[in-house]
């Protein structure tokens, strides 16, 4: 075996006895949650981002956002956003930002408005920090990472290093989970999302980063797994979070990791030559067969349960009346908020007190995108198109970004089913920004 094949191994190894740890002896979570933003900032700061080591430390901060969540080892609930942040902070200390950033830096000045507004219109009784944090915390997130990472060079094997950052916590995550819920078939009773499978945590969340791991280890088979051992790891790897995220019967999220592998794969296929459309048909047959065998065992693992789940069925196999969950009435209600208060919204976090009037329930929004247009109005809606135009001009600027489309895939339909309440939505999307380079280079600019 290889050194750096014994090194991943390592790795794995390490992160599946670390989530072991976390689920036997929960203390070790508190630590955990300490340890990585304080060797983080040592790490940074010793190796002064010379190879963009803040994207590193701010890509293991977002895969280690769940399961401290889940365990009580965060810092803060919302501390994750935060890190990432002062990570990014730190690298534009010693390696600058984007000079032609200026979208994002308009972006920021969007959100003003809407912030100042809330402090005047949230009721007595509300914390207006609380409230302005809880909803504002991952669009500026998203706006300082991209600050950073706009047009700047790295090379692939750098963007991959980065997406294995973000994967080595969501496998301590996952081991927690098998230790958590060893036995689905005890636990799952219906069809609705199970607390019981998600650590006894919010499912929507769980899977969502399930989801992305599952995407981050079959994207390792295609471009990183070059011998028979890390072919049959990673699959390993994919196949069991694939599985756990499953079983969350929280959908969301597994539906995006799967689109973003036929990107992936579509990408691969149509910029390859004939000889690598031959390789990659082999690859597409290897995780058709896996997505197959993942769908059979969680089938059989909940009594077909599963199936009833993505047929919007309930146990006894009957249509439900909604098929989101009732999300699309929050959504309908902040359209209407919008199109009453098209120039400037109602407020930041003012949204959830309109409806708590309305209907007599305190109803968070779970889509970013109503949300903006509610509480920042037309503002809101330009800071919209500045974040979905900008990617895609990119592109055009660089069509071999692999990983481009994927990232904007999941940012958008994340928010679209889990708005902004992790890091991860933020983080991700500013990769698409970045300029990868297919081949090793020692450049690391900005334009």
């Amino acid at each position: 075996m290889k050194k750096d094949d014994k090194t991943y191994l390592f790795l794995i190894l390490l992160h599946a006895v670390l989530g072991m740890l976390v689920f036997i002896v929960p203390f070790v979570a508190k630590l955990y949650g300490y340890a990585v933003f304080f060797l983080g900032i040592y790490y940074v700061v010793k190796k002064q981002n010379a190879n963009n080591e803040c994207l590193q430390v701010a890509a293991y901060v977002v895969g280690s956002e769940i399961i401290l969540r889940m365990t009580g080892g965060n810092i803060s609930y919302e501390f994750s956003k935060y890190e990432v942040i002062i990570f990014l902070f730190l690298g534009m200390y010693f390696k600058g930002f984007s000079r032609s950033a200026f979208p994002y830096w308009f972006f920021l000045f969007l959100l003003i408005p809407g912030i100042i507004m809330s402090t005047f219109v949230l009721n007595f009784n509300t914390n207006i920090k609380n409230a302005i944090g809880f909803n504002i915390s991952g669009p500026i997130c998203l706006a300082f990472a991209s600050l950073y990472t706009y047009r700047r060079r790295i090379s692939l094997a750098q963007m991959n290093l980065i997406l294995l950052c973000v994967g080595l916590p969501i496998v301590s995550c996952t081991v927690y989970l098998i230790f958590y819920t060893p036995n689905v078939r005890d636990v799952i009773t219906g069809t609705q999302s199970s607390f019981e499978t998600s650590g006894g945590f919010g499912p929507n969340q769980v899977a969502t980063f399930l989801g992305l791991g599952m995407f981050i280890f079959f994207s390792r088979i295609i471009l990183e797994s070059k011998n028979t051992f890390l072919v049959v790891l990673n699959l390993i790897i994919a196949l069991n979070i694939g599985y756990r995220g499953m079983v969350t019967f929280s959908r969301g999220g597994m539906i995006t990791g799967f689109f973003m592998i036929v990107m992936l794969l579509l990408f691969l296929y149509f910029k390859s030559n004939s000889t690598g459309k031959v390789k990659l048909s082999y690859i597409f047959i290897i995780i058709s067969f896996a997505m197959m065998a993942i769908w059979s065992y969680s089938s059989y693992q909940t009594g077909g349960l599963i199936d009833k789940r993505y047929a919007n069925q309930d146990a006894a196999g009957r249509a439900k009346q909604s098929q989101f969950t009732g999300r699309e009435d929050v959504a309908q209600n902040e359209i209407n908020m919008f199109l009453k208060n098209p120039i400037l919204g109602v407020g930041v976090g003012k949204g959830v007190e309109i409806r708590e009037q309305e209907i007599g329930i305190k109803v968070v929004s779970h889509d970013e995108i109503t949300r903006m247009l509610a509480e920042h109005g037309s503002l809101g809606l330009i800071g919209l198109l500045i974040l979905i135009i900008t990617p895609f001009v990119l592109f055009v600027e660089n069509k071999f970004n692999m990983y481009l489309i994927c990232f904007v895939v999941f940012w958008f339909l994340t928010i679209n089913h889990a708005a902004m309440r992790t890091a991860a939505p933020a983080f991700i999307y500013s990769l698409a920004l970045l300029n990868v380079q297919l081949r090793p280079s020692s450049r690391d600019e900005t334009q």
